[in-house]
């Protein structure tokens, strides 16, 4: 039987649950258990595929096709057990099925109300497909006291009583701030925050405590006796140097063996960190370094861009070096008295990632040209490879009206949106005025690389399986003209409609892709597209 770990949050957001669930639970894999890590969305928005990067950060996407919570990107990296449509949900999604439920007569003309039916519904995901787990964590979004959270609060409750005794822990990640004025730590917001949990069923069995300062043992006591918990269950969190050094510390302050004891299962040998430790010291003693310009439409987030920050780190880990990230607005590029060249000629590669809509696509293409004529490494992911392909019918095709029917009516469309294409599931058709949640080509597909190609050397293989979010494709209609401009269409879906990986043989490093590999990178398993390009910068480092 699967043990549940239920994971909330208090005093203030952003304190880093979901690093810790994903350090948890690569702590508790290092032992040998099976995990999976699951996310409760409070918020009523169905998914998060139509929210502003600037709202949510990131929409991670599954293999089987889920727009989900950024964390379950944490979740992937740390454990490397693929997360599924079953690991997120919202508020929004589980309404609109017992909505639906009603509406079908599912509930017998029953009166519909908080508790049981949204309760039961919460109670049924988080035991969804859970037969070969020995731990379950479930992390829950927001902070304790918000009125969107209290029916996952009250879920919680009832799921402690229905598992028993002994098959679920309550873990409370709280804030012990710093009073510089006062020169100490304060505990009072924590006491709180507990209460506030407490009042609401929930008895924590391990708190976490993020601080800024070393948590004093005084401390640690006065929390654990006025919070109801041993000493030993109150864990220290500091700021890391690395999110990768994030679980070797959580054991150094005990935290798996808190949560093991809170279990009544005795912790038994330390685990293996050796994978751990290996990443830490690839990072902290690097051979050299490169500095990636990345040209982006959300750069005033980073969190937009989560797993393609990752992903760059875990590049220059399989290359023994440090990556710099410079973000540049791909607006800045699109004035008339831009230099670009004063911005990008100081980066050892460029990147053009993914994004929707008009705003900032000039810039993108010019970033595209500068790559190209100045034979810098360029990787383009989903967008990216679009306006690559643009640039490159418009500079080396003779296609001047080249562009995208994303942007509206256009004469050339090398890009144009697709509207049927073949999944796994059969069919799959959307129209240009539909609804916008859900309607993209989403997860994970397979494709085909030319055999002698750039990419699959990189790969080592000519079959491939990445994930997919967009809504336009590269137009196969202008392949031919695209290729006698040098832009090789190097990978396709299987059936030869799809266009999914262009290439420059002709340079140094020239890559475009209508996928994300980023969202499949691990610290202890890189992407080999970013090795590859992080190996290309530091060769084009060695140049300049």
């Amino acid at each position: 039987m699967a043990r549940f770990i239920f994971i909330t949050g208090g005093v203030v957001s952003s304190l880093g649950k979901g690093l810790m669930a994903a350090s948890l639970a690569a702590l508790l894999q290092a032992r040998g258990y099976r995990v999976r890590i699951r996310k409760f969305d409070p918020y009523l928005n169905v998914d998060p595929g139509t929210m502003s990067p600037y709202q949510h950060g990131e929409v991670y996407v599954t293999d089987d096709g889920a727009e989900t919570d950024l964390d379950l990107g944490h979740y992937e990296r740390f454990t490397g057990v693929p997360s599924r449509q079953s690991d997120n949900v919202t508020s929004g999604r589980i309404y609109q099925q017992i909505i639906a439920r009603e509406r079908r007569g599912d509930y017998l003309g029953a009166t519909v109300q908080v508790i049981p039916h949204v309760t039961d519904a919460i109670k049924d995901f988080a035991q969804a497909e859970i037969d070969d787990l020995d731990f379950v964590l479930c992390e829950i979004g927001g902070t304790v006291g918000d009125i969107e959270s209290l029916p996952f609060i009250e879920a919680i409750r009832q799921l402690r009583n229905d598992l028993g005794r002994g098959n679920s822990v309550s873990i409370h990640v709280t804030l012990v701030p710093y009073i510089a004025a006062a020169g100490e730590l304060k505990t009072k917001p924590t006491q709180h925050s507990v209460r506030e949990l407490a009042a609401l069923g929930v008895q924590p069995d391990v708190l976490v405590c993020r601080c800024e300062q070393p948590l004093p043992e005084s401390d640690r006591a006065k929390i654990a006796l006025f919070c109801n918990v041993p000493k030993s269950a109150v864990i220290p969190a500091l700021d890391a140097k690395s999110i990768y050094a994030v679980p070797v510390q959580y054991h150094n302050e005990g935290l798996d063996d808190a949560v093991l004891n809170a279990f009544g299962i005795l912790p038994g040998s330390s685990p293996d960190l050796s994978r751990w430790t290996n990443i830490m010291d690839r990072l902290t003693n690097p051979e050299g370094e490169v500095t990636i310009g990345v040209v982006g439409k959300y750069v005033g987030l980073q969190d937009a861009y989560k797993s393609l920050n990752e992903a760059l780190v875990h590049g220059g880990i399989a290359n023994k070096v440090k990556v710099n990230v410079e973000w540049i607005d791909a607006e800045l590029f699109e004035a008339d008295d831009a230099d670009i060249a004063a911005r990008l000629e100081p980066m050892h590669a460029i990147l053009v990632p993914g994004a929707f809509g008009e705003r900032g696509a000039e810039g993108k293409i010019a970033s595209v040209r500068f790559a190209r004529e100045r034979d810098i490494p360029y990787f383009g992911i989903c967008f990216g490879m679009q306006m690559a392909c643009v640039e490159g019918a418009r500079d080396l095709a003779g296609i001047t009206a080249a562009s995208s029917t994303e942007f509206g009516p256009t004469e050339e469309p090398v890009v144009g949106m697709i509207t049927e294409w073949m999944s796994t599931g059969g069919l799959e058709k959307r129209e240009a005025g539909g609804d916008l949640g859900g309607t993209m080509r989403l997860g994970a597909y397979p494709a085909k690389l030319d055999g002698n190609s750039v990419v699959s050397t990189i790969y080592g293989d000519s079959d491939i399986s990445e994930r997919h979010r967009h809504r336009y494709e590269v137009n196969t209609a202008y392949r031919e003209r695209l290729e006698q401009g040098g832009l090789v269409f190097s990978g396709m879906s299987p059936d030869g409609m799809l266009p999914e990986i262009v290439e420059r043989p002709d340079h140094p490093w020239f890559v475009g892709v209508q996928f994300h590999p980023e969202l499949k990178s691990k610290p202890f398993d890189p992407h080999p597209l970013f090795a590859s390009f992080i190996a290309a910068a530091v060769r084009q480092s060695r140049l300049v």
